[in-house]
């Protein structure tokens, strides 16, 4: 049964993942509207541009009708209010996970009341990846197609190159 309501779905998707897909596809059957959220965090050094990450999500997430992709600054929660949404998705992978969504869950609860946060466990054959362990692998010349969409890995091989071994 379908709650009519827009959920937003946020994080950093630097880049976006089979996993981040899998969780998205998952809020998709739940809720009328889900938005791909990017978080600009200033602070934080990324390897793709927000424009980048948000062309990646929206081509990855095209077959999903109604997914949407975003960005936004600052609080989560003025976001949400922006938006006039009560709705945050989270992915959980490992208890490790449930301990830090559960800790901003309430953080987001004490800020914001009215907004509820919906857990969506993945599946087990994503449960060990994330953008950075992507990054990581594959500029170490590891092998993660099978990880990302494509267009992803279109663009990872593009922006590092093949290394080349010592003669």
């Amino acid at each position: 049964m379908k709650h009519a309501v827009c959920a937003v779905y946020p994080g950093s998707f630097d880049p976006i993942t089979n996993g981040h897909i899998y969780i998205a596809g998952r809020a998709a059957a739940i809720f009328d509207e889900v938005r791909v959220s990017i978080l600009v965090n200033p602070q934080k050094r990324s390897m793709f541009s927000v424009e980048e990450r948000q062309m990646m999500a929206r081509e990855a997430l095209s077959y999903l009708p109604n997914v949407t992709v975003d960005h936004f600054e600052g609080l989560l929660i003025d976001y949400l209010r922006q938006l006039k949404s009560r709705v945050i998705i989270r992915g959980l992978r490992a208890m490790s996970d449930f301990e830090y969504e559960f800790q901003m869950a309430l953080m987001n609860r004490q800020l914001a009341p009215e907004i509820e946060t919906f857990f969506i466990v993945t599946d087990p054959k994503y449960s060990y990846l994330s953008s950075s362990s992507i990054r990581d692998i594959f500029q170490f010349g590891g092998i993660v197609q099978d990880m990302v969409p494509p267009g992803v890995f279109r663009r990872l091989r593009d922006r590092f190159p093949p290394r080349r071994s010592c003669p």
